[in-house]
C-alpha cells in the first residue's frame, strides 16, 4: 500500500476543483440575440390612415374595367400575369394574401384593392379604395 503525503492529496483535489470548474465555464456561455418583432399584419392595417399607400407601380395597374392579382412583397417583374384579365373568375386564382385589383370604368382615377384572406384562396376579407396618380388612400368598404 502506498502512502499519498497529505500535500498531494490536498494539491490534487484542488487540481480536480480547478479543472470541473473550468469545464463547467467552458460549458456555460452567454449567448446575446437580438430578436426584432415586426407588427403583424392584421395590426398593421387593421386601422388604415392616410399614409397607407398603395404601392403598385402605375404601369402595373389593370385597364379601366379589368383586374388584376397582385402579391404584395413580390417585386414587379415577379408578379404572376402582368397583363390584366377579366373580372370574372380571378378570385378563383387569386393566392391567400393576394390582391385583386380593380379599376372602375366609371372612375378611372381609382382603384379598388380587393385583400384575400391569408389563409383561404379567394376569399375577400377587405377592399380598399387608393387613388391611381398618388397611390393615396381614399376609403375602405365592405367586401
Amino acid at each position: 500500500m502506498t502512502t499519498v503525503p497529505r500535500d498531494a492529496s490536498v494539491l490534487r483535489l484542488l487540481v480536480t476543483t480547478l479543472s470541473l470548474t473550468t469545464l463547467v465555464l467552458a460549458c456555460t456561455r452567454t449567448t446575446r440575440r437580438t430578436i426584432i418583432l415586426a407588427p403583424t399584419p392584421e395590426v398593421e392595417t387593421a386601422v388604415p390612415g392616410t399614409a397607407v399607400v398603395l404601392g403598385v407601380p402605375p404601369g402595373h395597374l389593370p385597364k379601366p374595367g379589368e383586374c388584376r392579382v397582385w402579391i404584395p412583397g413580390v417585386p414587379p417583374g415577379r408578379q404572376p400575369r402582368p397583363k390584366s384579365r377579366a373580372c370574372a373568375g380571378i378570385e378563383a386564382v387569386a393566392p391567400p394574401g393576394s390582391w385583386i385589383l380593380y379599376r372602375p370604368t366609371a372612375d378611372r382615377k381609382l382603384v379598388h384593392v380587393r385583400e384575400v384572406d391569408r389563409a383561404r384562396v379567394g376569399v375577400v376579407v377587405r377592399i380598399r379604395v387608393f387613388e391611381v396618380e398618388s397611390g393615396r388612400f381614399v376609403r375602405e368598404e365592405n367586401p
